[in-house]
């Protein structure tokens, strides 16, 4: 595939030469290795690709500190699927806050079907959740 190294039929990969703590600057990995016949998985501090490893991370499945994808699990996820800290997605589980069509956390949750001690749902705001935001109302 002449000046594309790394890219054949069924896939491609690219590390960039920067690294900080060992790990690649970014790291861009799709397809099939050849070698394993295994899904290539991308592992950088900002990673690309089917699975994606990083600080960032981006990719069908992605795993990181931020994470965007089809199945996204990080602090912050977001994602058709997403599991974090920060959630927010079609599906989406979040630790303090999820936001998405259905949405669970353990605190603060907001979406057509929401479960949390504090929500905002398609039938409307919980008492709880009123209650503690008026403890942010500005007197007067």
């Amino acid at each position: 595939y002449g000046s594309h190294p790394g890219l054949y039929a069924g896939g491609y990969e690219y590390r960039s030469q920067t690294r900080i703590l060992g790990l690649p600057l970014l790291h861009i990995a799709r397809g099939i290795n050849p070698n394993t016949g295994h899904p290539r998985m991308a592992i950088g501090v900002l990673a690309v690709g089917n699975i994606a490893i990083g600080l960032v991370a981006v990719g069908g499945l992605a795993l990181g500190g931020v994470a965007f994808g089809g199945v996204s699990i990080g602090l912050l996820a977001l994602g058709g699927v997403a599991l974090g800290v920060v959630a927010t997605g079609g599906v989406a589980l979040g630790g303090l806050l999820a936001i998405g069509g259905v949405a669970m956390s353990l605190l603060i949750a907001v979406g057509a079907a929401a479960i949390a001690p504090y929500t905002i749902s398609a039938v409307g705001a919980s008492p709880q959740l009123l209650e503690w935001l008026s403890k942010f109302q500005s007197p007067g």
